[in-house]
């Protein structure tokens, strides 16, 4: 019996051959936050809001544009040159380049930019906020890690005791001091403390998979955390007040931070909407040149007299002129430079009536603007409760794990005192298995109160800005 018992502790707890990676917490945080899907969105959201910034921007510089075309008419038709009628297939070319550039449009843009910058401040307080999630999600998935494994050394110890409990019930029982009853008893004690063992072992097992699930991890993969070392002192006290942490939470939190710059930036889309109601001034400026295959010039020429009159006498006068013998389409290139032409030129536009549009617009940028100032004074108010809430449980954890504290140690000394009746008869098994189940009981609430303590002051250390670490 007892080289059986020995031989299922060994199985249990015997560490595999093969060496592992061990993780510690910032690995894993580190991790999650390099590869983790839910980080990888909210970052394209950020690069979208960067996308729209630059777009906003854009709007302050000039536009140009290049402009071609090639037409052919078919019928009666208009030198756009000579202007005059040609019954004749005509090909016409036009190009040039036009700009424009909005001088004042009611400081629109301006304000349209800063709206875009608020709402990239957001983006990323968001991604912050998104970073921050993760980080708690994996700290505590690392602490109940670490939980369990103490449950395990917690199961192994006891089992341990419960071995050594059937041994010296063995031996009283040979020796006639105890029934034959109160080994069986015993022996089922061992029983219920190696399924214990055996459910600590799987609760491991399931810690580790959730820890992966979170990392985004195959499950397959082979590694250990690392086991600091969390230890409460005596003397432990939550330092900081609530008004204290929430005074430094306006600071640090993300969440606060977005809902404050989604609200500026509510306010600059306000007066961007406002901008609307003034006139705009654009300035405009344009290249172009043109081609025409009526466009036509003298391939040569000839001389000819040309009468103009007579003389007193009858005699007629003529003078000599040069007429074309044929006609060809000018060069491309000739009339590109002899179509040149250039324009400037202003304009101003002044809204006189736009169907209530601006109106409109305004209204629903002021009602945008008064639900983000509600989402930012709800979010502060969800902040200092949840602080609230989170300094109470701290307060209360550290409560419950000193009184489990003196109930441990309380348990620990009658146990003892039973186990010294027990070895000379003067208990009976039942009792000492009832002493035993009882400290059994208050050493797993001890630690289940210590991890409660120790996430909660992690949770109020992460509201004040420190970083997460053990």
């Amino acid at each position: 019996m007892k080289f059986k018992i020995l031989g299922f502790l060994f199985s249990v707890f015997a560490l595999p051959s093969f060496a592992q990676d061990y993780w510690d917490l910032e690995k894993c945080v580190t991790y999650a936050l390099e590869n983790n899907l839910t980080i990888k969105q909210t970052e394209l959201s950020t690069k979208i809001a960067e996308q729209n910034l630059t777009q906003s921007k854009g709007a302050n510089l000039p536009n140009l544009n290049g402009f071609a075309s090639n037409t052919y008419n078919f019928g009666q038709t208009i030198d756009p040159f000579t202007n005059q009628f040609a019954t004749q297939r005509v090909r016409s070319n036009s190009l040039g380049l036009a700009a424009n550039m909005n001088l004042f449009s009611g400081f629109g843009n301006y304000n349209t930019i800063k709206q875009r910058e608020y709402e990239l401040n957001a983006s990323r307080y968001d991604l912050d906020q998104s970073r921050n999630d993760i980080s708690l999600a994996i700290a505590s998935a690392y602490l109940t890690i670490l939980f369990n494994e103490e449950q395990v050394e917690q199961a192994r110890s006891q089992a341990a005791v419960a071995a050594k409990q059937v041994e010296r019930t063995q031996k009283l029982v040979k020796a006639g001091t105890l029934p034959q009853g109160s080994l069986y008893e015993v022996e089922a004690q061992l029983a219920s403390e190696e399924l214990a063992l055996t459910q600590a072992l799987n609760n491991v097992d399931l810690a580790y998979l959730s820890l992966k699930q979170l990392l985004q991890v195959e499950s397959d993969q082979n590694f250990r955390i690392v086991k600091p070392n969390l230890e409460i002192a005596e003397n432990q006290k939550v330092e900081s007040t609530p008004g204290q942490v929430y005074d430094k939470a306006l600071n640090t939190l993300p969440q606060i931070k977005s809902a404050e710059n989604r609200l500026l930036g509510a306010e600059k889309q306000v007066e961007s909407a406002k901008s609307k109601y003034y006139p705009t001034l654009t300035l405009n400026g344009s290249l172009g040149s043109g081609y025409s295959g009526l466009n036509q010039t003298a391939s040569g020429f000839t001389s000819i007299d040309v009468p103009i009159g007579t003389t007193a006498s009858g005699e007629q006068v003529s003078t000599t002129t040069q007429v074309p013998t044929g006609l060809e389409v000018k060069p491309f290139g000739d009339q590109l430079s002899d179509n040149f032409n250039q324009s400037i030129g202003l304009q101003l536009t002044i809204p006189i009536f736009n169907r209530f549009q601006i109106n409109s617009g305004v209204s629903q940028a002021k009602l945008n603007a008064e639900t983000r100032e509600l989402n930012y004074e709800q979010t502060k108010n969800q902040v200092r409760q949840t602080i609230e809430q989170a300094y109470a449980d701290a307060v209360a954890a550290l409560k419950n794990y000193n009184s489990n504290v003196k109930a441990v140690k309380a348990l620990r000394e009658s146990y003892t005192y039973m186990e010294k009746r027990y070895d000379v008869g003067m208990l009976n098994v039942v009792d000492l298995t009832a002493s035993k189940n009882r400290l059994t009981q208050a050493e797993s609430n001890l630690l289940r109160a210590k991890y409660d303590f120790i996430f909660k002051q992690k949770i109020l250390d992460f509201y004040q800005g420190k970083a997460l670490a053990f």
